[in-house]
């Protein structure tokens, strides 16, 4: 079983859960950027959650089944259709051999999943399915899909039909005004308090640069604490001597233009991170479209810890373990 691809999209890509235990060195975790998405997606085709996916930014692919097969679209809302007719998202697709599918316009957010019963087959690399394009590591060949490519599709666990569909109360929802929590730190010092202030009662706006390795956001000029820069320091103020980042820091170079980093970021470099987006609010950063109003909302690590937990018991629901 596989998928030819007729038409690739914008940036189609292989996902999973990600390629934990390589960040130290300079490997990003990686795997969906919307991980609930893509396990909702997985759950309604059949797959476990760890099963990989195609990821779609934008626009998506066109392409055909070699044999009968089942998948579920989930994600960004986006017109779906089966040889040319419509057909629903968040619910189990049942194909021929031959079949052809294809996408509409997204209607909000960035980017859709395609999950197929039995996963998509690529190589495991160092633990994952996942593709990291910038080090042309995992996926499909370490790359984007393109034109022409026959994506293998694995076999599919017996007796696991998947759900018929999902509960709306568990879908993602997208809007364009978002609060994201984030705890403070590390270099939050580094910040006057008007600078922090700046930071924390402001409203930014997602600019188009935001792809898997971070996100950019424009507002007001954010204020940093004057000081000589010791040896190893950049000239500004928001530099540092290099430091390890964590995901979903938030660095602001030259005080404009907050970055928060995503699935993808490097693993260190010399910009002060003022804070760090909680792991439970990731997601609802990576579903966010250029234009984006969005407000950072400061919360204590034992708050970052109980939505981790709330979101655990999502999962719980979900899968049942």
């Amino acid at each position: 079983m596989s998928f030819e691809i007729l038409e690739p999209g914008l940036s189609t890509t292989v996902q999973d859960r990600g390629r934990l235990g390589y960040y130290n060195v300079g490997i990003p975790q990686g795997g969906s950027m919307d991980q609930w998405s893509a396990e909702l997606a997985n759950a309604v085709a059949g797959n476990t959650a760890a099963e990989a996916v195609l990821e779609c930014t934008y626009l998506g692919p066109r392409f055909r089944t070699t044999e009968a097969a089942v998948i579920a679209v989930g994600g960004a809302p986006v017109d779906v259709k089966v040889n040319g007719e419509n057909r629903e998202q968040w619910t189990r697709l049942e194909l021929a051999a031959g079949d052809e599918v294809s996408f509409g316009f997204l209607q909000g957010g960035t980017r859709f999943y395609i999950a197929v019963r039995g996963g998509i087959d690529v190589p495991l690399v160092l633990g994952s399915r996942s593709t990291y394009t910038l080090g042309s590591l995992g996926g499909f060949k370490g790359r984007k899909l393109e034109a022409g490519d026959v994506v293998p599709v694995g076999p599919s666990a017996a007796g696991n039909k998947g759900l018929g569909g999902i509960d709306p109360a568990l879908r993602p929802t997208y809007t364009r005004e978002l609060d994201i929590r984030v705890v403070c730190g590390l270099y939050d010092h580094r910040l006057t308090e008007a600078g922090m202030n700046t930071l924390l009662s402001s409203t930014w706006t997602l600019t188009p640069v935001a792809d898997r390795t971070g996100l950019r956001y424009s507002g007001p000029a954010i204020e940093w604490k004057p000081r000589q820069q010791p040896f190893g320091a950049g000239s500004d103020p928001s530099n540092i001597v290099d430091a390890g980042y964590a995901v979903g820091s938030i660095q602001i170079p030259g005080g404009n233009e907050p970055i928060a980093l995503h699935r993808d970021a490097v693993s260190g470099g010399g910009y002060a991170m003022v804070a760090t987006v909680i792991s439970a609010d990731m997601d609802l950063l990576a579903r966010s479209a250029p234009g984006t109003q969005t407000r950072f909302r400061a919360v204590t690590m034992k708050d970052a810890l109980r939505a981790r937990a709330d979101l655990k018991a999502l999962r719980h629901r979900l899968w049942g373990n």
